[in-house]
């Protein structure tokens, strides 16, 4: 045996050598694989990618090249780890559903959001994409730093010159050693308003920018598969802190079927959620009954766009399947921000104001650096351009120099001996073209050069002065946001448990508008103008075949709105939470909003402010077999969002219409055959919320109520049929009896009447909507109606189509207050919303006179009097 051996044996420490080992790798990962770059948000794949897609001259406006070929070169040259993991960034970066902005316009088989994988990189193709050419912008101008690559053959960039900041526009994520990285991406706009906002404080303040300042701007994350964030307290926390759990949720709605079944259209997902893997998901817990409920699940997206359907059973609450499919897949699924990247090479958690700053730090260095190396091809070329101009000058002396010199060299040493001239100078002389000595040739180097000259003036001033710098920033960012941002796709949603989610919120008038289908949707107080008598209304909203509206009132964002069904059921739902439509659009199915029961429909709503409630208020309500109630408000303090039993009713009974009271009304009962019977509230006891009530109105067996008006609400009381005639007639002529009894003839019902549909107590100072079932809207004085005795028909109030009918009425207009700041029925103002009664509108401030009878009273204009009044 070769005894040399054991010379070449050393003894080491393996713990301190694995440690050292160990730690060179994990840095190796963690600064040059995994982690993205501040600057440019690039991990070192991807930026070699896009690099080698450059000098292969691989432009928007060239030709898509095969995969293979980029990824060879990316390699050969720069990233010597392997093809896969550069055809897998590749795929990612040219990925819509994955990358918020693209920076790699592919060509063929690129995967899909079911989770398919790219086809191999011998068929696919790709090219750069129009924004990623801002990545690359300038980068021949020595505004980033270059170092050799792998075997020091090459030259590649340490960081892209990248003009957006491209790290919080398209975000990431990696993970390396110990740490990981996860940046959600954002709206192109937002950013850069954001980094626009930064910028002019420091050149118009001389001021630092606050992270509330940039928590104004960017919302949320803006994810490219859209959905919808729950709530902001998570953004809020993942901005300031760098770290936090963001929930996100399919955008779902429930739309109802013509077999009266209903079905989930889920429209868009989470990000980076598989919708195969989903429907599979789903299908499973149908199928072992974890969610019970499902008939029917279809995958029905194509080119226009994702649309999964899920049909439900007839006698389930489709909210109910719905939440337990947020609970149980990934229709609901949270996005976990770690805001980590490479900071001078080493990492660190940023809030998104220090990524903001990082990378205008980085955008004055690379703008700097351009700017010099311009200002020097400036001069350079000045100095040329200087010296041809001695020379045409001095033209036959140097054509005598130059021909009467042996060669090149002797005629520029006279040349610079004779002018002064430099060798760079004296060169070009010796190269100039004869056309040179045309004027015209002459004109075009003094224009050159007199260009030439501002433009070096100005790069000197915008090295000389950091807020020049920042402005020609802030321009060319503005153009990018210009030209390639777009509008989001993520909505913010809001979350119950948020308490933040209110207080940014306007507590501002909102108009509610309901269907008889079940369509809800919130307005704001415009476009409804006061018309005359006989006209022919304006479109209210877009309804379905045989929908029309039921409901249209004025409330506050921050009011709660009690609903209330025809199976004596109540639930309650901030105002905003109801999304906002325009004046024509159908809105928003309430069965997505409220978890109804099968066959519920809601019968009123009353809109309480929680700050006005007195203990002698009550919730009186009536049902269509003449049943009358009346329960403390205080009862209805806590409703589940499943709702709680409100009135106890029979099986051939339902709940039609309910009003605020406060222990100090007459009760007016209208049916649909005419009849009317007016009571003391006092004669009803105040019951329980599971008691059934009382019989408020004995009634023949082919009549019902239609509605149900309190004394104090008016001085006459305005009764409409459904073939649009109506009439006022004094309260007074209608006496108080006992509940319980036939009450009087109210409405003389005939064939060119049709019944009663619709009874409200007014005064001449307001104004009512009648509302067809063919959603037209028409808005009337009440001072144009005439006033009737009991037993009459009434005047035409509308002009109907043949087939049409007037579906209900609705009061927009409240009489004015007294001395004591009531109206003179009892009730507080509406801009305090005490007293907010179904389908009532507004007030008019004290002391302040009716508009004249020519003049149209907008709803808009009455809230602003209501609003004045109520700062007052």
């Amino acid at each position: 045996m070769d005894e040399h051996i054991f010379d070449k044996i050393h003894e080491v420490d393996m713990q301190k050598t694995m440690e050292s080992y160990y730690i060179d790798y994990a840095m190796s990962v963690i600064a040059s694989r995994a982690l993205p770059d501040v600057r440019d948000g690039l991990k070192p794949v991807q930026r070699r990618i896009l690099y080698s897609m450059i000098e292969l001259n691989n432009g928007p406006d060239k030709p898509h090249r095969k995969c293979a070929r980029i990824v060879g070169d990316t390699m050969g040259k720069y990233h010597p780890h392997g093809d896969s993991s550069i055809y897998e960034a590749l795929v990612k970066l040219a990925q819509d559903f994955n990358t918020r902005y693209p920076l790699v316009d592919g060509h063929g088989n690129f995967g899909s959001v079911d989770g398919d994988g790219a086809a191999a990189m011998r068929y696919t193709e790709a090219r750069l994409s129009k924004i990623s050419m801002e990545m690359t912008a300038d980068i021949n101008k020595n505004t980033v730093d270059f170092v050799p690559n792998f075997d020091e053959t090459e030259k590649e960039p340490t960081v892209l010159p990248s003009r957006y900041p491209n790290l919080l526009v398209n975000g990431t994520s990696g993970i390396a050693v110990g740490m990981a990285t996860n940046i959600p991406p954002h709206n192109l706009r937002e950013v850069i308003a954001a980094v626009v906002k930064i910028i002019d404080n420091k050149i118009e303040k001389d001021a630092d920018t606050t992270i509330e300042e940039i928590l104004e701007i960017i919302k949320g994350p803006d994810f490219p598969t859209g959905g919808t964030i729950i709530g902001k307290m998570g953004i809020e926390e993942a901005y300031r802190t760098g770290r936090a759990k963001i929930k996100v949720r399919a955008v779902t709605d429930i739309e109802p079927m013509q077999n009266g079944k209903n079905r989930i259209v889920v429209t868009e997902l989470p990000y980076m959620v598989n919708k195969a893997r989903l429907i599979e998901k789903i299908a499973e817990l149908a199928r072992d009954k974890k969610i019970d409920g499902i008939t029917d699940l279809r995958d029905e997206s194509d080119r226009q766009g994702m649309r999964i359907c899920i049909e439900l059973r007839r006698d389930v609450n489709p909210n109910i399947i719905l939440n337990q499919l947020y609970k149980h897949t990934q229709l609901q699924d949270t996005f976990g921000v770690i805001m980590l990247a490479l900071v001078d090479n080493q990492p660190k958690i940023l809030n998104i104001l220090d990524m903001l700053k990082y990378y205008l730090l980085h955008q004055e260095d690379v703008v700097t650096r351009r700017t010099k190396y311009d200002l020097n091809k400036a001069e350079e070329r000045a100095h040329i351009l200087e010296g041809l101009m001695v020379a045409l000058d001095n033209i036959d002396r140097v054509i005598s120099i130059i021909r009467g010199s042996q060669n090149v060299q002797i005629a520029k040493e006279s040349l610079m001996a004779e002018f002064a001239l430099s060798d760079a100078q004296s060169q070009a002389i010796v190269d100039m073209r004869l056309r040179a000595l045309t004027g015209l040739e002459r004109e075009k180097l003094e224009a050159e050069l007199k260009d030439l000259l501002a433009k070096i003036a100005e790069y000197k001033e915008i090295l000389a002065d950091k807020k020049k710098l920042l402005g020609v920033i802030k321009q060319e960012i503005s153009l990018i946001a210009d030209k390639y941002g777009d509008d989001r796709r993520t909505s913010i949603g809001f979350d119950e448990y948020d308490l933040s989610m209110e207080d940014l919120i306007p507590d501002e008038p909102v108009v509610i508008a309901r269907t008889t289908l079940g369509y809800i949707k919130r307005m704001t107080p415009d476009n409804f103008k006061s018309q005359n008598r006989g006209g022919k209304g304006i479109k209210g909203m877009q309804t379905l075949d045989e929908d029309y509206i039921q409901d249209l009132f004025m409330t506050t964002s921050h009011h709660i709105l009690t609903f209330f069904t025809n199976t004596g059921r109540a639930y309650k739902l901030k105002a905003y939470e109801i999304p906002e439509s325009g004046r024509t659009s159908r809105g928003t199915a309430i069965i997505n909003l409220l978890q109804l029961q099968p066959g519920e429909k809601i019968a009123a709503v009353i809109p309480i402010d929680v700050k006005q409630i007195a203990d002698k208020d009550n919730m009186f309500m009536a049902t269509r077999k003449g049943i009358v109630k009346k329960t403390p408000i205080k009862e209805f303090a806590n409703i589940r969002k499943t709702g709680i039993q409100a009135i106890g009713m029979r099986d051939d009974d339902e709940l039609i219409e309910v009003k605020l009271t406060d222990s100090d009304c007459d009760i007016i009962l209208v049916t649909k055959l005419g009849q009317c019977i007016r009571f003391k509230e006092t004669d009803v006891r105040p019951t329980g919320r599971s008691a059934m009530g009382v019989i408020g109105m004995n009634l023949l067996d082919e009549d019902e109520v239609v509605g149900m008006q309190l004394d104090k609400q008016g001085d006459s009381l305005l009764i409409v049929s459904e073939n649009g005639l109506g009439k006022r007639t004094d309260i007074n002529e209608f006496v108080v009896q006992h509940r319980g009894g036939k009450g009087v003839k109210c409405y003389k019902i005939n064939e060119k009447t049709g019944n009663v549909v619709g009874v409200k107590a007014v005064d001449d100072t307001r104004e009512v909507m009648l509302i067809t079932t063919d959603g037209i809207i028409i808005q009337i004085k009440c001072d144009d109606i005439s006033n009737l005795g009991r037993i009459t028909s009434g005047v035409k109030l509308i002009n109907l189509d043949d087939g049409v009918k007037v579906a209900t009425i609705a009061k927009v207009r409240k009489k004015p207050v007294d001395e004591n700041d009531k109206d003179a029925d009892g009730f507080e103002e509406e801009s305090q919303e005490k007293s907010a009664v179904v389908s009532e509108a507004d007030s008019q401030p004290e002391g302040e006179k009716e508009p004249e009878s020519e003049i149209d009273a907008s709803i808009d204009e009455l809230l602003e009097r209501a609003e004045k009044d109520k700062n007052e």
